[in-house]
């Protein structure tokens, strides 16, 4: 066990990072938002140690998070093109009410992967990425 790096404060943040953002699919997102901009100030703060490569990871999760969510949504815009046609309507909203909540639920499955993953190279001190 390396003491130093178990001792470090920044550990202790980077897994509280890790747990907001898994916890952030029950807040709308808010709460990775506020993990996000923590990630960027205090990234100075861990440039050149193992913890740099997690807050790297985490940054990077919520970003593809978020393009995968608005990817989710793009479905939705076709309603507008479905003019007084209300079977053409709801076959529209079906199929991209479907498509969005696939992609938004693969979308947790996969924050919470990268978080889970994060907070297991973390527990074993290791960096993300070698």
């Amino acid at each position: 066990m390396n003491y130093s790096i178990d001792k470090d404060s920044n550990r202790t943040l980077t897994l509280i990072l890790y747990v907001l953002y898994i916890i952030a699919i029950f807040s709308g997102g808010l709460l990775a938002v506020i993990a996000l901009i923590i990630n960027y100030v205090k990234r100075s703060d861990v440039r050149g140690s193992i913890f740099e490569s997690h807050f790297t990871w985490q940054i990077r999760t919520f970003w593809w998070y978020l393009f995968w969510n608005i990817i989710a949504f793009i479905p939705f815009f076709f309603l507008f093109f479905t003019g007084e046609n209300t079977d053409l309507f709801a076959g529209v909203a079906l199929i991209a009410t479907t498509f969005c909540l696939s992609v938004i639920g693969l979308s947790w499955i996969w924050i919470v992967y990268r978080a889970i993953r994060g907070i297991m190279r973390l527990n074993d001190n290791q960096p993300m990425y070698q």
